[in-house]
């Protein structure tokens, strides 16, 4: 017959490391709460970012209007003669247009190929091509444009023999247009036109420019 072996009563079942179990838990609890500080740090940063941007865009950066200024107009060539027996009245002119292109933007203005036109009475007697090009931040380009005048379409116009005969002068207008992008931030790139319109009179008998007054206008 087998006899139990005594137990005494008071006895408690042993646990395994308790210490151990609980230290491992806190190092977990740790670690989420790390990599969550982070994620919410990241996020932080990046609104932040994004906040800064917006406000650059809209204030420092912020697309402003290229204006195109019309210095002078000059002749630098003129030959004109009447033929009273014909009824008409033989012209060659050029035209000398000196501008400058100012961009008042914190960051590069491109423009595409444009041109100016010179008008009479409403009819367009010449044309100089503006090459595309790139103006950089805070920065004036002068530009120097030849405008020949196109006789043979003043020789069909009813009211160009009257001016030459009655005044000796012509009212032209000259109109240029230059277009582009202003790229902010590499981000916005905002679509811009600048136009100026200028009437002049061109006075025949000493071969001078006069009565200039411009317009200036801009788009986005």
């Amino acid at each position: 017959m087998e006899v139990e072996p005594f137990r005494n009563k008071t006895e408690k079942p042993s646990m395994d490391h308790p210490h151990t179990t609980t230290s491992d838990a806190a190092r977990v609890l740790r670690k989420r709460r790390k990599r969550r500080n982070i994620c919410f740090g990241a996020i932080a940063l990046l609104v932040f970012i994004i906040i800064l941007i917006i406000i650059l865009a809209f204030t420092v950066f912020k697309a402003k209007r290229p204006v195109t200024t019309v210095d002078s107009v000059s002749l630098s060539d003129l030959n004109f003669s009447v033929d009273l027996a014909r009824f008409r009245v033989l012209l060659n002119a050029t035209l000398d247009v000196d501008l400058s292109i100012k961009n008042p933007n914190k960051v590069g203005f491109k423009y595409r190929d444009s041109n100016a036109q010179l008008n009479y009475r409403g009819q367009q007697i010449g044309e100089a091509p503006i090459p595309a090009g790139k103006i950089s931040a805070d920065q004036t380009v002068p530009m120097n444009l030849t405008l020949t005048v196109m006789a043979d379409r003043l020789i069909y116009n009813s009211r160009f023999f009257s001016d030459v005969t009655t005044g000796g002068v012509l009212p032209l207008y000259a109109v240029t247009r230059i277009s582009g992008k202003v790229n902010v931030m590499n981000l916005f790139k905002i679509q811009v036109e600048s136009s100026t319109t200028c009437d002049f009179t061109v006075f025949l008998s000493n071969s001078s420019v006069g009565d200039q007054n411009c317009k200036y206008k801009t788009k986005f």
